[in-house]
């Protein structure tokens, strides 16, 4: 791997991390350690806002945006499966903003390179879903706006309950979308399918967030980590 290119995968590991140890980033570039403390010593010196020592770990300050680089043909297939995915497992609204992100992208890539989006030689077959009466698009943006949400819910039973929840964020298990919620009545973590959900309401009313209820921490709870953990705010 070229220097360049290392300096850039570290600068992108980093921004997905809230602290990197020099022993994994070794490991993940296939470097030594002495390797990863000199390339941290010159993004410093470059104006890369890295902080951190050897031994802790390193962080890289909010707020850093890189210079546009150009994608590579693997970045390129990766992200057009991941579009594909999501048109095939999602709602309309999401899939259409899929379809529109990778026109965005093939907009900047140069001649030689645009053929790739059409190109990649991987399809996603459509999973077969219950029906979901909700506007899955409402809410997203009640996740996003930390919306306070009514939700009538009925249960494996067929027992009907209605509850005041803070949405956290939507989990995908083959078949089924999950809304993983901190529950006022219960006062604990809970999950819903989304396609049990038979009435929402989103109230104009906001939660603050809370250390020990937050997605990151539901996550935890279950067991959940590695990378999957990575790209989930505290």
């Amino acid at each position: 791997m070229r220097r360049a290119d290392r300096l850039f995968r570290l600068v992108q590991i980093l921004r997905r991390r809230k602290l990197c140890r020099a022993c994994d980033l070794a490991e993940e570039l296939e470097v030594s350690e002495r390797t990863i403390y000199r390339d941290i010593r010159d993004l410093a010196a470059s104006g890369v806002p890295v902080e951190g020592e050897a031994g802790v770990g390193y962080i890289l300050r909010d707020g850093y945006d890189l210079p546009p680089l150009m994608f590579d043909a693997e970045e390129i297939e990766a992200l057009v499966v991941a579009a594909r995915m999501v048109q095939s497992w999602t709602d309309p609204q999401m899939a259409r903003a899929a379809g529109d992100a990778l026109v965005k992208i093939e907009a900047v890539l140069p001649e030689k390179m645009r053929g790739l989006i059409g190109g990649v030689p991987i399809a996603v077959a459509e999973i077969a879903q219950e029906p979901i009466a909700i506007s899955m698009s409402d809410l997203r943006r009640a996740i996003r706006e930390r919306n306070l949400v009514d939700l009538d819910y009925t249960d494996a039973k067929g027992d009907e309950t209605r509850r005041r929840v803070w949405p956290l964020g939507m989990l995908f298990f083959g078949s089924t979308w999950l809304l993983a919620c901190w529950c006022e009545l219960r006062e604990a973590f809970r999950v819903f399918r989304a396609d049990r959900i038979r009435g929402m309401e989103i109230s104009t009313s906001k939660y603050r967030p809370v250390p020990g209820r937050s997605l990151r921490d539901y996550l935890i709870s279950e067991g959940v980590e590695g990378e999957i953990l990575n790209g989930i705010g505290r």
